[in-house]
């Protein structure tokens, strides 16, 4: 199960409403989680918030409505983290930094709701994989445009600012396939390996500051 807090007091589903609509979302994340979407059936959701499938369709009229009320809060707080480091104060290093830190430790932290946000994309109605595909636009603009920055600023060195957000974006989702609470490292402690990877990957110098001189000495 994913952590019932979520850095800066937000708590999972409180947007979802009434009460029995929040029990039905989480109990089909846990489901999709586990068995996948299509393995998933209503009856399976329905049991799992302790309530009868005719229930379930009070609130959802299909298992798809689920999915992509999942996916679209799932991307709306992806993109908020991200536009908040984007649009914040500080260096370009100092503002990538904050975005890896704290996009890795949501998808760290709600793991199991990471894995059903972003690997069940497929499974969407086509009208509302379009409406997901463009949140997700705007998340790579969000990463690129602090790439971009840096590099005019003279503090990354990326040769190619698309195909590395590209990179930036993989590295930080794919710790939801594989984090668990089981782990040596708590959310904190990978979003800090991952910020700290990825300025690396740019070329910033630890801290920030503009990129080190090829073959030069390294503190």
């Amino acid at each position: 199960m994913d952590s019932a807090e979520e850095i800066g007091g937000y708590r999972p589903w409180s947007e979802v409403t009434p009460d029995a609509a929040r029990r039905l979302l989480v109990a089909a994340v846990e489901a999709f989680a586990e068995r996948g979407y299509h393995a998933t059936t209503t009856r399976d959701i329905a049991g799992r918030a302790g309530m009868s499938p005719a229930a379930l369709y009070i609130h959802y009229k299909t298992k798809e409505e689920l999915l992509h009320r999942i996916s679209r809060i799932g991307h709306d707080k992806a993109l908020e983290i991200l536009d908040i480091s984007a649009s914040g104060t500080g260096s370009a290093a100092e503002r990538l930094d904050a975005a890896v830190r704290s996009f890795v430790r949501w998808h760290a932290a709600h793991h199991t709701t990471a894995r059903v946000v972003q690997y069940e994309l497929d499974a969407l109605a086509p009208e509302h994989r379009s409406e997901i595909v463009a949140l997700r636009r705007q998340s790579e603009a969000a990463v690129r445009r602090i790439l971009a920055e840096g590099v005019a600023a003279g503090e990354f060195s990326v040769p190619d600012v698309p195909g590395t957000t590209l990179a930036v974006l993989s590295l930080c989702i794919d710790v939801a396939r594989w984090f668990s609470t089981d782990g040596r490292r708590t959310p904190d402690e990978v979003g800090a390996l991952y910020a700290d990877l990825v300025l690396r990957m740019v070329g910033a110098r630890p801290g920030g500051g503009a990129p080190a001189a090829p073959g030069a000495a390294q503190k």
